[in-house]
């Protein structure tokens, strides 16, 4: 990562590229997952808030196709992978900016911006005293992504010079005793109004009585004019993680889409091309079209299925719900349908084949369809991010900050490859449990809690309507299904939790869950999550599941809890027993409760696998 450049440029006929300061560096995933645009990240002794895409410096960084989800971004052509350091200059292409801007000096106490120290290039340390500045540890920022500078001076002078403008006096913080509360940290000014302890302005009230409110600034995008915001700021830790929360879309690649064909035209830069070019360009390539076992009529027609599909979401809103549902159901079908090895495991991304034997033992239990998923790729791209709370599901995107500010076409994504285990439940039993008075009165006061959230956090004056909430109790059970396989696979299967994800397929038309491993680190494909999917096996883990969730350290308050959670959308679910960490849940850990699995002790509840006999 390295501050923006300069204006000069690297050109064989210009004057050579000034060497830039390299500040750090992060892997690839970590710019789209944990240090993505708008992230604020600590280098050393400094802090910094990585830049829009359009200030990147992508000459080398890979394209990734995947059509299906760039379909639910009308606008976008494709992804990339962030760039990697540039050998040559020392440097990457991930431009980023010094935020926040007011330091301070642990000697001096100085407290101002960075710019007022005078620092000497390339050293954040006090000219005066020779000591490593502090950035500051507090900001301002709003759950539509703007974030400012904590505005010290306003709190400090508590309106007394307000009307006059700035007193001229130079503001110093320091820290009083060896508290570690905000009581001790005190700021003061030199024009000599009273000190005051930051105690208190975590609280939103506070600065509105102030006057303090959110200016809209965007100090990722360089040279972004300030947005319009009715938004409340709110003060937060420069390190904490509320300050950034990403919103990532995803999706499989399934046939047609990751392999023969399309995977030819990838491989040809033939994706976009006029179907003219297309046909000229395979005539002349005969030998290419036999050893992919292809005519040029064939080519043709899947690449006018492929422009009619993105026709077809170019008239859509950008990353539409709808639009990123219909992925969802393409998968679910091929899921169900399976798809067995035909090509090298460079032309075929995706193998799902039925396990060998009898499932008879899992569908005692309600289970009526394994397939095994030798093979599967999942790109995952950066869409936007907020600040404060986190999104929820169905949640308007009203609330995303951009990336960029000009036109561009792409967006960063990483790509992983794994395998899993598709589950498929029986839609009769299902939808005869699903349907009892008992069932629908256990999940609606979570499905209230979550409307009544959607319409906390959609302004009364945005043009964005809060959706409906997905929470049904189909939709709960598989989610939480899905958890407490994850924990039981990670003890059986020797896979850490983190390092195994969910992904749901649940509406009216869908019952399934799919539970994989798609990581970069050295848990990702082994075969030990299709090894689970053998029939006997998964009965005894379904089980073994069943029955650990039937209890819970922190019973009975768990299982009797009326709402849990940080948004109070979950019922009979803690850290003790359903939860999992963060990056194997796509809902953030929401929507949980296990008492639709087993049933409620007292027997008002009846569980979905208690007609099994678990």
């Amino acid at each position: 990562m390295t501050p923006p450049p300069s204006s000069r440029g690297r050109g064989s006929g210009g004057p050579a590229r000034p060497r830039a300061r390299k500040l750090g560096a992060v892997r690839r995933s970590q710019l789209v997952t944990t240090y993505g645009v708008g992230a604020m990240i600590a280098v050393e002794n400094e802090s910094f808030i990585v830049s829009g895409i359009d200030s990147w410096n992508i000459d080398d960084a890979p394209i990734i196709n995947e059509g299906r989800l760039a379909n639910a971004f009308p606008g976008i052509d494709f992804f990339r992978l962030p760039p990697a350091p540039d050998p040559e200059y020392g440097i990457d292409g991930v431009r980023v900016r010094r935020f926040p801007e007011f330091y301070s000096c642990p000697d001096c106490n100085a407290l101002q911006s960075y710019k007022e120290f005078n620092c000497l290039p390339g050293r954040a340390r006090c000219p005066d005293c020779d000591e490593d500045l502090v950035p500051s540890r507090f900001v301002l920022a709003c759950d539509d992504g703007h974030i400012d500078d904590f505005p010290y001076w306003k709190w400090v002078h508590r309106g007394n010079a307000l009307q006059s403008g700035f007193c001229g006096g130079k503001l110093t913080l320091k820290t009083e005793g060896s508290a570690a509360s905000l009581r001790s940290v005190v700021v003061s000014c030199s024009c000599g109004v009273q000190s005051v302890s930051m105690e208190g302005a975590f609280r939103v009230k506070a600065l509105k009585e102030l006057g303090i409110r959110c200016e809209g600034r965007r100090p990722w995008l360089g040279g972004a004019k300030p947005q319009p915001c009715a938004r409340h700021p709110r003060t937060m830790q420069r390190g904490s993680s509320s300050a950034w929360h990403p919103v990532m879309r995803s999706a499989l690649s399934i046939p047609p889409w990751g392999e023969g064909i399309h995977q030819l035209l990838v491989q040809e830069k033939l994706l976009d091309a006029p179907e003219s070019v297309i046909r000229w360009h395979f005539e002349q390539r005969p030998a290419l079209l036999k050893r992919n076992k292809a005519t040029v009529e064939e080519v043709v027609i899947i690449a006018r299925e492929i422009a009619a599909q993105k026709a077809a979401s170019a008239g859509a809103e950008a990353g539409s719900d709808d639009l990123y549902a219909g992925l969802r159901e393409q998968e679910y079908k091929r899921l169900r349908n399976g798809n067995p090895e035909r090509h090298s495991a460079e032309r075929q991304d995706f193998i799902c084949e039925r396990p060998e034997g009898d499932i008879a033992p899992v569908r005692e239990l309600g289970v009526v369809e394994i397939m095994l998923v030798k093979r599967l790729r999942e790109v995952r791209a950066l869409q936007g991010f907020t600040r404060g709370v986190a999104p929820l599901e169905s949640e308007p995107d009203h609330r995303l900050a951009a990336l960029h500010q000009s036109d561009i076409n792409w967006l960063p994504a990483i790509e992983v490859k794994g395998e899993g285990v598709f589950l498929r439940l029986d839609e009769d039993r299902l939808q005869a449990w699903e349907t009892k008075p008992e069932v629908i009165k256990q999940v609606e006061q979570m499905r209230l809690n979550h409307l009544a959230l959607l319409r906390e956090r959609t302004p009364a004056d945005s043009k964005a309507k809060a959706s409906g909430s997905p929470v049904s109790p189909r939709f709960v059970l598989l989610h939480t299904l899905a958890h407490v396989l994850i924990n039981e696979w990670s003890l059986d299967g020797g896979y850490p939790a983190s390092a195994l994800r969910e992904r749901l397929y649940a509406n009216e038309s869908m019952a399934g869950i799919l539970l994989y491993t798609a990581t970069s680190d050295s848990a990702g494909s082994l075969g030990g999550i299709v090894a689970q999917g053998d029939p006997k096996s998964l009965s005894e883990t379904l089980r073994s599941a069943l029955a650990r969730a039937s209890w819970c350290s922190n019973d009975p308050l768990c299982m009797e809890s009326g709402a849990s959670g940080a948004d109070s959308v979950n019922l009979a679910a803690c850290h003790a027993c359903v939860l999992l960490p963060e990056t194997s849940c796509e809902l953030n850990n929401s929507f949980l409760d296990r008492t639709l699995l087993i049933g409620a002790p007292s027997g008002e509840v009846p569980g979905y696998f208690q007609a099994s006999g678990v």
